[in-house]
């Protein structure tokens, strides 16, 4: 398992502070270690929804939950939109089935489609190194 995914399905949520029941945008920022302007743009795209309170955005722990799971799926390459597609799986009743059926599905094939990817790399890389083998031999033999 990579590194990414590895992370994507065992990453602990940063601690809360204080086991906190809301969160400002600077300490979700913080906890997670991105910008606001980043929890601002998953909020414009309705990926999370916090509460306002005049002009102050209340972040609650499903809020929270839910960055830290935008965040995972990112880091391994989800699109927003397979993001929202999993993600609003969550709330349709069946206790998460469905959410983990499809999620499990987009994982299987994200790793076919790198798995893919990794095997084009490896016949690049091997062709780019006998093309370098064969300009060396062709520079220690001098000029033709």
């Amino acid at each position: 398992m990579s590194d990414h995914a590895h992370a994507f399905a065992h990453a602990p949520l940063p601690p809360p502070a204080n086991d906190a029941a809301s969160f400002t945008i600077t300490e979700l920022a913080q906890g997670f270690n991105v910008t606001p302007r980043a929890i601002r743009f998953y909020e414009d795209n309705g990926l999370i929804a916090p509460e306002r309170q005049g002009q102050n955005r209340v972040y609650s722990r499903r809020d929270r939950a839910r960055l830290a799971w935008i965040l995972r799926a990112k880091n391994v390459g989800f699109s927003l939109a397979e993001i929202r597609e999993m993600i609003d799986l969550y709330d349709i009743g069946d206790g998460r089935v469905k959410q983990r059926r499809v999620t499990l599905e987009k994982c299987r094939n994200r790793i076919l489609a790198l798995t893919e990817q990794r095997t084009d790399i490896d016949a690049t890389i091997a062709e780019l190194q006998s093309f370098c083998a064969v300009v060396e031999t062709q520079l220690l033999e001098g000029p033709h």
